[in-house]
């Protein structure tokens, strides 16, 4: 199927490894010009060269709002516009909700939510001038469903279920798309504590009715079709990705 991305130009946040990086690579061989945008510069010069000379690369904190509003102009000045914009990059703080240290939440809510709007906003202003866009805001299944030991990260990631969908009414009429993919347990980096323990890789997947965790190239699919002009109906949408584990009773 051709997504009719080619040349389109497209922003990808958290893009040095595990899915981020999997989405530009796949954006890229789709034909996409893509801005891959992480803290890492050696991993993310690993991205560009599998990218077919259709990745550049842009250093970014998404815990700094400086940072922050420094990445939709460098788009703007090197390639004239900006078609998608995905918001891959967050932080899963993890522990026992009444030990932690309220700055630890706050965090999570500048990287996970404040950060996602940000790009939003100045990404959403250059496609509405432009006659219209794609955004695609990465949440998790947390969003869908809270999880102990995870809460600063399930109210973040249920934050950005919310923002996805009250944009995405607002800006319809705009021509741009807003959806959101909440991913389920796969195999990333992120994850490696558990897929590297037999004995937490089976707790994990017994969780799951597909009986297994997924692997990153499982998500690059429909990010790829959110992101191009194919969607230009679909709008609010929220897709779970997590082998029906939410739906688990």
């Amino acid at each position: 199927m051709d997504l009719r991305l080619r040349d389109d130009v497209v922003l990808v946040t958290g893009a040095s490894r595990g899915l981020g990086a999997e989405m530009a690579i796949a954006l890229a061989r789709e034909g996409a010009q893509v801005v891959a945008a992480a803290r890492s510069r050696d991993s993310l010069e690993q991205v560009a060269a599998a990218g077919e000379g259709r990745i550049s690369i842009v250093e970014a904190d998404m815990g700094d709002d400086e940072s922050i509003a420094r990445l939709v102009p460098t788009v703007l000045e090197r390639h004239g516009r900006i078609d998608g914009l995905i918001n891959n990059a967050g932080i899963a703080p993890a522990g026992k909700f009444v030990d932690q240290d309220p700055d630890i939440w706050r965090q999570a809510l500048q990287v996970n939510v404040l950060a996602p709007m940000l790009l939003a906003q100045a990404a959403g202003a250059a496609m509405i001038a432009g006659g219209g866009g794609r955004i695609v805001n990465v949440a998790s299944t947390t969003g869908v469903r809270g999880k102990p030991y995870l809460v600063g990260y399930s109210t973040s990631k249920g934050a950005v279920v919310r923002f996805t969908e009250a944009l995405a009414a607002e800006w319809a009429a705009k021509n741009v798309q807003v959806n959101c993919i909440a991913p389920g347990a796969f195999r990333t980096e992120a994850q490696k504590a558990v897929t590297d323990s037999d004995d937490l890789l089976a707790r994990r997947v017994a969780k799951i009715p597909a009986g297994r965790m997924a692997d990153p190239e499982e998500l690059v699919p429909l990010a790829c079709l959110l992101v191009s002009r194919l969607s230009s109906f679909t709008t609010g949408a929220i897709f779970v990705v997590d082998g029906g584990e939410s739906g688990k009773l």
